[in-house]
């Protein structure tokens, strides 16, 4: 009855975190618009994406029934999220206008897909139990699970350094918190060291974004709010330029008919 009980909660828990996590996965969707909109990535880093990629795939391989049984929601989120991250890295690539950036993407890229194959491959033919299998593939997915998590701190240097959180995304830390916490409670029924311990860090990897967010929210309102009000007086002065120099009829520019 207990038994039947803590398996019914486990799994409603489970699909939370499916939701929560396809969230997490989706809250780069307002980035890369604005990256579609400005035909640029800026300054925004690859790096969480490409933890993300690799994480997800690991998770795929740890979550099948030959590796670890009973774990098909583990698979399916994971699943999802490596078909997200093939989308939102193949725009990055598109709109990134560096070309040693987007070879050093591009071959990393390489570099996770060819390891993981190499994994998998080597999981299923030179272990032939299902416990010895989980031990190698959640140590594997423990490092991989941080790495995703760790990702977005990437940027928190640049984001103290400019006082700035403009290019550190608030829904991709919001949703790594409540995924951490979500899949930390999973983990605890019954126990799995192997998605506690990456989530548990991974919440607290999170805290420290939002805090930091919080921090510096006011003062890139007014860093925004300066550069446009810059903007608007350099095209005022410009305008004041062209006028003198007969470019531009003064009337036109002020509006009046003639």
């Amino acid at each position: 009855m207990v038994s039947h009980l803590v398996n019914t909660i486990r799994n409603v828990v489970g699909i939370t975190g499916n939701v929560i996590a396809l969230f997490l996965f989706l809250s780069p969707v307002p980035t890369f618009i604005r990256i579609w909109k400005k035909g640029s990535v800026e300054q925004f880093s690859p790096v969480p994406y490409l933890a993300t990629l690799i994480n997800c795939i690991v998770w795929v391989i740890y979550g099948l029934p030959m590796v670890h049984p009973n774990n098909i929601l583990v698979i399916t989120i994971n699943a999802a999220g490596t078909a997200i991250e093939v989308v939102f890295l193949t725009l990055f690539l598109i709109f990134c206008h560096d070309k040693k950036k987007r070879l050093k993407v591009l071959l990393i890229i390489m570099v996770e897909l060819i390891f993981m194959a190499a994994l998998a491959t080597l999981i299923l033919t030179v272990l032939h139990t299902t416990q010895r299998r989980s031990i190698i593939v959640g140590i594997i997915a423990i490092l991989f699970n941080v790495m995703m998590y760790a990702a977005p701190l990437s940027v928190m240097k640049l984001v103290i350094t400019t006082k700035s959180v403009e290019y550190m995304p608030f829904f991709l830390s919001l949703a790594s918190f409540a995924n951490g916490v979500a899949w930390t409670t999973y983990a605890f029924l019954p126990f799995d060291p192997f998605i506690a311990v990456p989530n548990g860090v991974g919440t607290i990897f999170s805290l420290a974004q939002l805090l930091l967010y919080a921090t510096y929210y006011k003062s890139t309102k007014r860093i925004i709010a300066a550069r446009k009000e810059a903007k608007m007086e350099m095209h005022l002065s410009l305008s004041e330029v062209a006028v003198a120099n007969g470019d531009v009829d003064p009337k036109k520019t002020a509006g009046a008919t003639p």
